[in-house]
């Protein structure tokens, strides 16, 4: 009898069928065009269809980038496996955020063995991040924390609600009652209306919501901090590597992961049908703590904000106060900030996000505090200084393009992704497309492999462009206009 699924996990999302046969049929017709008719293979391994050889190009310079790698992958040769599926099946999932954990607890639901391979030093949730600081001086009893990649999320679709519900069961989310909007530069602000949807926070900040996804189960185990450098189809199965260092073998691989790293594994691994021309935008991050608060523009009606879409200064495009969002009831706190930037001031500053150099930080630093008094309508150089500050980069931050199915998957090469940004850029999408991609891989275990392209989708899908903000989509909340009218606000005091 297949085990009882956790409390946490509802029955995940299926991808729809209809879109799975629709892409199966042009996956057959590219593997047949490709391989010639299929060829045989033995049943001990993996056979590759080879594709016609590409041009010859004059080498460029060494080294890696995101166009070659892609350019790379959509030469090589397919990897098909043809052993049988067995009985106990194993995935292997490179990636630790939302998605990845999301799929992992998915696959445990249903019986599989899951093994979660995570670069995160201080935990999992990739950009469910939260960072807490020992404060110095007067503040040595009390942590800076900020919240400092998801903000906040909504909730729309009916799956993820029961998530959520059960989050707030247990105490580890609530909804954010403080006031949101729209700031222009000048101190122009707009709030949300009232008809907003809820929006969401971590009682104690993003991250422990990551650890809250995965069950204790025999099922699942986490290996980090860990960078997966090699993907290798070798007699049925996928053997993964740390640079040399072997971390074992796999039925099936999921990709929960984007970016130059993903990038980078498919471009060597025989998997030219999940690499994507993916558009990803570059964000800094600029964690500030004051010891005063802020000159916040107030007025009588609203009160003041403690986040706000900034519009019309190129160095920031949000702004949030953690210490009001994650301790209302507390006082005598120091203000913790997160801002974040505009993705074109991101892309036009963006250097190594793993070796940032301390000129351009400081750059950096100075010119979202600049930001930060255009946007509060502020005279140059009156905003107090921050006793604390952090610089970070999100190089690969949010996608700019997506293929709009909840999961890819190629059963030719026993190999998926997911991720947030297959239909958009948010904590739902994220966690959706883990459970959908885990119940796919479920049920094509199920099926033993037979007839594996009806259980291809996603492979030939085209990339559409993301609408949202900067920093991520919030569902439900992008279709609310304000229709308050603008008020201009005067200084707190």
């Amino acid at each position: 009898m297949p085990p009882t699924p956790p409390p946490l996990l509802l029955p995940a999302p299926r991808c729809p069928r209809s879109t799975a046969v629709l892409a199966a049929s042009r996956f057959a017709a590219s593997a047949s065009s490709s391989s010639g008719g299929g060829g045989g293979g033995s049943s001990g391994g993996a056979r590759t269809a080879r594709p016609p050889p590409a041009p010859r190009r004059r080498r460029g310079k060494p080294g890696f980038s995101r166009q070659s790698a892609i350019k790379k992958s959509f030469h090589q040769e397919q990897v098909v496996f043809s052993t049988p599926v067995p009985p106990d099946p194993s995935v292997a999932v490179v990636g630790g955020g939302a998605s990845g954990l999301a799929c992992a607890a998915s696959l445990a639901a249903r019986g599989v063995r899951a093994v979660v391979f995570d670069t995160g030093m201080h935990g999992l949730g990739g950009r469910m991040a939260t960072r807490a600081i020992a404060a110095a001086g007067d503040q040595q009893q009390q942590q800076l924390v900020f919240d400092h990649a998801a903000q906040f999320f909504t909730a729309s679709d009916e799956r993820f609600k029961r998530v959520v519900d059960e989050w707030m069961d247990k105490g580890l989310v609530r909804e954010w009652g403080g006031l949101i909007g729209e700031l222009d530069a000048g101190g122009h602000f707009r709030p949300m209306p009232s008809s907003s949807p809820p929006r969401y926070i971590g009682v104690d900040g993003m991250r422990p919501l990551a650890d809250a996804i995965l069950p204790e189960s025999d099922l699942i185990e986490v290996v980090r901090p860990c960078w997966i450098s090699k993907l290798e189809p070798f007699n049925g199965l996928w053997r993964l590597f740390e640079n040399e260092k072997p971390h074992g073998q796999y039925d099936a691989i999921v990709i929960a992961h984007n970016g130059k790293c993903a990038n980078r594994l498919l471009s060597t691994s025989g998997l030219p049908l999940l690499t994507r021309q993916m558009k990803l935008s570059s964000v800094w991050a600029l964690l500030a703590a004051f010891q005063d608060p802020l000159p916040i523009p107030q007025t009588d009606s609203y009160g003041t904000f403690e986040g706000a879409f900034v519009k019309d200064v190129d160095s920031l495009s949000w702004m949030a106060n953690n210490t009001q969002k994650l301790f209302p009831l507390q006082t005598g706190r120091p203000e913790c900030w997160t801002f974040f930037s505009t993705a074109a001031y991101g892309k036009r500053n963006k250097v190594p996000q793993e070796n940032i150099p301390k000129i351009t930080a400081e750059k950096v630093k100075e010119d979202m505090l600049r930001g930060v008094e255009l946007a509060l309508g502020l005279s140059r150089g009156s905003l107090q200084q921050p006793f604390y500050t952090r610089v970070q980069l999100w190089g690969a931050a949010l996608p700019m393009n997506t293929p709009g199915v909840p999961c890819i998957f190629d059963p030719q090469g026993r190999a998926g992704i997911c991720g947030d940004w297959l239909t958009g850029s948010s904590i739902e999408a994220a966690v959706l497309s883990g459970m959908s991609l885990a119940n796919h891989i479920a049920d094509y275990f199920a099926s033993s492999g037979e007839q594996p392209e009806e259980f291809a989708i996603g492979l030939h899908e085209n990339l559409s462009q993301v609408e949202g903000h900067d920093i991520g989509q919030f569902p439900g909340l992008e279709s609310q206009k304000p229709h308050v009218a603008e008020a201009q606000l005067t200084p707190s005091t």
